[in-house]
């Protein structure tokens, strides 16, 4: 017959008559537990004689490692994500290369960008054949856009084709830099904040331009490194640090990344993510360099973490002087 207990605060059923029986339920060794029953701690050696009753509320408790060791996730707009890498879909050889790229990253979101179908040829293979939007978060984006109302109706249509809120915002100034109109970004913004989007933003690296897009409703923001597919790499690092210092909202590189380090920077310099394309895409072997960036990523993080050491003008030896024959 079983019985409803309370076990580590919540509801249990089982049909032990003793501690020890629960335990093994458990599939626990009761050598290597310790247990408390309605707030009085049952010796282990008592374990097999201690009845257990209708309504007992039991504690057990083992040791782990000490120390907080919770996955390093970062949340956008109330969605958490384990990967702080994005990539991007344009550019590879075939839907068969992206999907393996996407796969070798890491990546739990990929930019899609929003185009108009074949009618020629309605049954040609599409992105969501290679990659299950069920699994990758697909992030629509506005690439290629060149006013602010463009790239609102891009995303109505997007948000109608998939349901997507979760969007990517970006409005280019010109096609030579491929910079963001930043008037236009800023306007684009607040026009789909309105509508119950949730824009993560491409803009210029300027910390004053960031607060006016977080104030109008951006759910991150996403500063340049470089030209889009430039691979410049990270440019002025002290405005993405100013950026990141005065932001509420997440803060990723997008754009301009060309090789690891660069990644590597980026999250040296706190920001929650990176976003790149190219960089993948056009190397020699996209899945050995989607797997350097994964782990760039993760390296760049764990040194922001850790906290690097101070920087000095001269030299401080490493070995002690004093004693020296």
């Amino acid at each position: 017959m079983t019985k409803s207990i309370i076990l580590n605060g919540a509801p249990h059923r089982s049909a032990a008559t003793t501690i020890a029986d629960l335990v093994r339920e458990l599939e626990l060794a009761p050598e290597k537990v310790a247990v408390e029953c309605n707030g009085a701690i049952v010796p282990r050696s008592t374990l097999a004689e201690a009845p257990l009753a209708e309504g007992d509320t039991l504690e057990i408790v083992h040791f782990v490692g000490g120390g907080d060791h919770q996955a390093d996730t970062w949340t956008v707009a109330g969605r958490t994500f384990n990967s702080r890498l994005i990539v991007g879909t344009g550019k590879y050889k075939s839907f068969e290369q992206n999907a393996a790229a996407v796969a070798a990253s890491g990546a739990e979101i990929v930019t899609v960008a929003v185009r108009r179908v074949n009618v020629s040829d309605p049954k040609a293979p599409m992105l969501t054949d290679f990659i299950d939007p069920k699994k990758v978060t697909y992030l629509p984006n506005t690439a290629g856009c060149f006013t602010g109302e463009d790239a609102v109706r891009t995303l109505r249509l997007a948000r109608e084709a998939g349901g997507w809120d979760l969007v990517k915002l970006e409005v280019l100034g010109e096609a030579r830099t491929l910079y963001p109109d930043m008037r236009e970004t800023l306007k684009a913004t607040e026009v789909l904040a309105k509508e119950g989007f949730l824009p993560m933003v491409y803009c210029a690296d300027d910390p004053i331009a960031a607060k006016q897009l977080e104030d109008a409703g951006a759910v991150a923001i996403m500063p340049l490194g470089a030209p889009i597919g430039s691979g410049l790499g990270i440019q002025n690092r002290v405005m993405i640090r100013l950026i990141v210092e005065g932001a509420k909202v997440p803060v990723l590189v997008d754009a301009g990344v060309g090789t690891a380090s660069d990644a590597a920077v980026g999250m040296e310099l706190g920001c929650d993510g990176i976003l790149m394309n190219t960089a993948i895409a056009e190397a020699k072997d996209p899945m050995r360099m989607a797997r350097a960036m994964k782990l760039a990523v993760e390296a760049g993080r764990e040194a922001y973490l850790a906290g690097r050491m101070a920087r000095r003008m001269y030299a401080d030896p490493s070995s002690p002087l004093a004693g020296l024959i």
